[in-house]
């Protein structure tokens, strides 16, 4: 029986849970024919909790960076000879420890590294531009024990192939897999009846998604005149951190179009999806960007960030404008067009063909992380 070990001793929430998860759940199933042993190093067992799954829990890694990276290039070698034999280790969660295993592969979440911040976030978010400049080197340390990387876009695979001297060809492409039920009759009708034309930009509240891009172009669409009513709703109440703070004394309470709604549970983020008229997504950093193909299902309008991200997420789109995501005047350019019931800049976004390797599901994915006919990678 072979040993296949999950290394996610950093995830909590949000997405990258989400692929834990997921991947979990089919490991779950492929360890009840007892061909391989299966265990994960996680957080809680709680959090992601199947059967046929050894676990080992600690929070202390997390507690901290410098517990976290001793953990991962320490700790982890120990545990890896305690665990016996290992035939896989996947890391979740960007890092590459040293461990002793066959092979190693590790899942690319964080696109910080190819994030320009800005000066001012030092002050509303050090934290984020401390990550956008130590993930380089957190990515960097160790990558050539990997026998494969993972990431969930071709851009990414290509970033990654360059800065860090690893072959492309192994460096395999895993789309979020991501399915949203659309009720279309409950879809709007083109006739407006009357209501105010409607954006959404649904996001954590963090400094690389940009909300002043779209904060300021409400403040320029609403100072023109003869242009009808609208509304914009975003995810963030202006209380959570300094970041939102600044973004709500500077915008907040000024103009009757901007809505701070706050965060939105799943079933209440399909509300909006089917009620507003438009996603907006400036966000300037994103391995996946979620929303967008969340509501590209709907086949309603998107005006998205000129970012590689967003153009490889919206593929596929029925009706999509990108913009400067550092020019608030022409996210309001395109915004104004649409009150006005204005569709021209709007356009289908084609679909992509990503080479090889790819892997659309997880049955996929461990096909080739288990593939017995592996090439001798220590010359890297």
């Amino acid at each position: 029986m072979k040993t296949i070990v999950i290394s996610a001793v950093n995830i909590v929430e949000a997405g990258p849970l989400a692929i834990l998860r997921n991947c979990l759940h089919y490991l779950s199933v492929l360890a009840a024919n007892k061909e391989y042993r299966v265990v994960a190093l996680v957080y809680e067992k709680k959090l992601a909790e199947f059967p046929n799954i050894t676990y080992i829990e600690t929070q202390w890694p997390k507690k901290r960076w410098i517990n976290r990276l001793w953990y991962e290039y320490v700790t982890m070698k120990k545990v890896s000879k305690e665990i016996g034999p290992v035939y896989l280790w996947f890391s979740l969660h960007d890092t590459s420890p040293r461990v002793e295993a066959e092979l190693q592969a590790v899942y690319c979440h964080n696109a910080f590294t190819f994030y320009k911040w800005k000066w001012r976030e030092l002050f509303f978010a050090p934290k984020i531009v401390l990550f956008s400049l130590l993930t380089k080197y957190i990515y960097a340390f160790n990558v050539s024990a990997n026998r494969y990387l993972v990431v969930q876009q071709e851009w990414f695979r290509e970033a990654m192939a360059r800065d860090f001297d690893f072959p492309e060809k192994d460096i395999i492409v895993a789309k979020p897999q991501q399915v949203i039920p659309v009720d279309t009759t409950s879809a709007k009708d083109e006739e407006r009846n009357g209501e105010d034309y409607s954006f959404l930009f649904p996001a954590s509240p963090n400094s690389h998604k940009n909300f002043e891009c779209l904060c300021e172009a409400v403040a320029l669409l609403e100072g023109k005149e003869g242009l009808p009513k609208f509304k914009v709703y975003i995810t963030i109440t202006g209380e959570e951190n300094s970041y939102t703070r600044w973004v709500l004394k500077k915008w907040g309470n000024r103009y009757e179009s901007l809505c701070f709604i706050g965060f939105l549970s799943k079933e209440g983020l399909l509300d909006y999806y089917e009620k507003v008229d438009c996603l907006v997504f400036p966000s300037k950093t994103e391995s996946w960007g979620l929303p967008i193909s969340e509501f590209a299902n709907y086949g309603k309008p998107m005006l998205l960030a000129d970012l590689p991200y967003a153009r490889e997420t919206a593929a596929g789109s029925r009706c999509t404008a990108f913009f400067d995501p550092d020019r608030p005047d022409n996210l309001a350019g395109y915004m104004g067009q649409l009150i006005r019931g204005e569709t021209k800049e709007l356009a289908p976004v084609a679909d992509r063909r990503i080479a090889a390797p790819v892997a659309d599901e997880w049955e996929a994915l461990f096909n080739l992380l288990l593939n017995e006919q592996h090439e001798d990678i220590t010359g890297r």
